[in-house]
């Protein structure tokens, strides 16, 4: 019996090292992470208002401030972060391999995608779907108006089928003029060769910033497919999901809750007993996932919450607006929801 157990752990232990040696990926992030002292932090592409270059080359965006508060949480420092823009075609063997900790925007989330691929999804930071951008002197407020139109779209897909089931069910006449790439429609559709263009809101978005005048064209307020946007971590590493997900739980209970990056400390003597467990002066929530009970203090801290964080990246200033829609407080008529900090 004892040979037997002996030949049992030194097979264990054996294979244990081959694992150690062959995928070191799966030692906890975290671990890893404060050993190197900086977070590796990836979104798929540059994007405008998500992920772009200054002159200078520093990236700014809503993923590079997601990035900042992963970074603030683990590391008590959101500037300890390397941003990298992956490829479209390779969006998750970076994050099976260890290239990358998380990645902030990747594919949207579905099952196949998330079942597979050895990744995880952890919690929606961004709601979207196919979207109408259309010229403000047609002087059309909804999707459902639309009619006796061309549009230009990229071929295939799920967004061509849901755009004709749309179509049908409204009873709606259209043509359609169809391209290969996102980057055909701009130009088209700035060329007069369609009425109106259709792709997801985020690529809309960033099409109109393109347009010599953006303030002329508009992003109809309807989504007529779903798409959820949020990290993804390797499927192996429970307590850095946690860390991941309440990240961002942090950062829209602190809207909900009016805490904001500027009064942080002026709410240091506050009573109010959801305040106080956010900002870790009643209780240490940090304990179950290894950090400082005021680890949600340093996120609000570096990047503000959700609200601003939108509207640093999406508001008017940028060019133009991208209205919140579905991606407002639950609150609001929106879908953004976080559980309570308790």
């Amino acid at each position: 019996m004892w040979r037997l157990v002996s030949r049992s752990l030194v097979l264990c232990a054996a294979l244990l090292s081959c694992a150690i040696a062959v995928s070191p990926v799966h030692a906890q992030t975290l671990e890893q992470v404060r050993e190197r002292d900086y977070l590796i932090c990836g979104a798929v592409g540059p994007l405008a208002g998500f992920a772009q270059q200054d002159s200078e080359g520093r990236w700014t965006g809503f993923d590079i401030d997601i990035c900042r508060a992963i970074a603030a949480a683990a590391l008590g420092d959101p500037n300890k972060l390397e941003f990298r823009a992956l490829s479209g075609r390779s969006r998750f063997a970076p994050l099976q391999i260890g290239q990358v900790d998380v990645i902030v925007r990747n594919a949207p989330w579905s099952f196949g995608r998330d079942a597979m691929f050895g990744a995880r999804y952890v919690t929606p930071t961004f709601f979207d779907g196919l979207a109408f951008m259309v010229p403000q002197e047609l002087g059309l407020v909804s999707a459902y108006e639309l009619d006796n139109l061309s549009i230009c779209l990229v071929e295939g897909g799920e967004e061509l089928t849901r755009l004709r089931e749309f179509f049908f069910q409204n009873q709606a006449s259209y043509r359609e003029v169809l391209y290969q790439d996102l980057a055909d429609l701009r130009i088209a559709y700035r060329a007069g060769y369609c009425d109106i263009v259709a792709a997801a809101g985020r690529d809309l978005h960033a099409m109109r910033l393109e347009l010599p005048d953006p303030s002329a064209h508009r992003i109809l307020p309807e989504r007529i497919s779903k798409e959820v946007i949020g990290p993804v971590v390797r499927d192996d590493v429970p307590q850095w999901i946690d860390l991941v997900r309440w990240t961002i739980f942090t950062l829209i209970n602190a809207e909900e809750l009016g805490l904001t990056a500027l009064n942080t400390d002026s709410l240091s003597g506050t009573r109010t007993d959801a305040l106080r467990k956010l900002l870790g002066l009643s209780e240490d929530f940090g304990a179950g996932l290894d950090l400082e009970p005021d680890f949600m203090t340093d996120i609000i801290r570096a990047v503000g919450n959700y609200g601003e964080i939108y509207e640093r990246n999406f508001g008017p200033q940028n060019g133009a607006a991208l209205l919140r829609g579905q991606n407002s407080l639950w609150s609001n008529g929106g879908l953004i929801y976080a559980p309570p900090i308790r």
